[in-house]
């Protein structure tokens, strides 16, 4: 079992109410909730695997695949939808090569649908990685994604 695993579930006692939080920490930790965690953690907390993955696939917290280096979140919230936010995630979708819910085979990029960033002023918004994307069209993706190729150093 992974060391940053063990470490997680040494600062709980593994009783069956810990779940959510064990979730919680094992994802802060690993970036995402693998089979094997998922596995670990009901033996730990004494709960059945069903049970963990029910409770995991209920909240949309929970990850069960890595993020890409650059992760895309873009906000679905109504006033980002009303503004332009499907348009958005085709272009985004286009320039990374994937869908929503997934990650790049090279890990550089994953797209999340989000229900609402909270910036609803600065509709349509993406945040990538940290960062908050405002105001967002499809040139400025397009935009986006040129200057990530010319720091990269591959101008197109």
């Amino acid at each position: 079992m992974d060391e940053r695993l063990k470490d997680v579930l040494k600062r709980f006692e593994g009783k069956p109410d810990e779940l959510i939080p064990v979730l919680q920490e094992v994802q802060n930790e690993m970036g995402y909730l693998s089979d094997e965690s998922m596995e670990r953690i009901a033996r730990f907390t004494r709960a059945p695997l069903s049970k963990v993955f029910g409770v995991a696939t209920f909240y949309a917290q929970f990850r069960f695949k890595p993020k890409g280096d650059t992760h895309i979140m873009l906000c679905r919230g109504t006033a980002c939808h009303v503004k332009g936010a499907p348009r958005i995630q085709e272009e985004i979708e286009y320039h990374t090569g994937i869908a929503e819910g997934e990650t790049s085979e090279d890990m550089k990029y994953s797209i999340e649908n989000v229900a609402c960033i909270g910036a609803c002023s600065l509709a349509p918004v993406v945040m990538i990685n940290d960062r908050v994307e405002a105001n967002m069209t499809p040139d400025k993706v397009a935009g986006l994604f040129k200057e990530k190729r010319r720091k990269n150093g591959k101008q197109k």
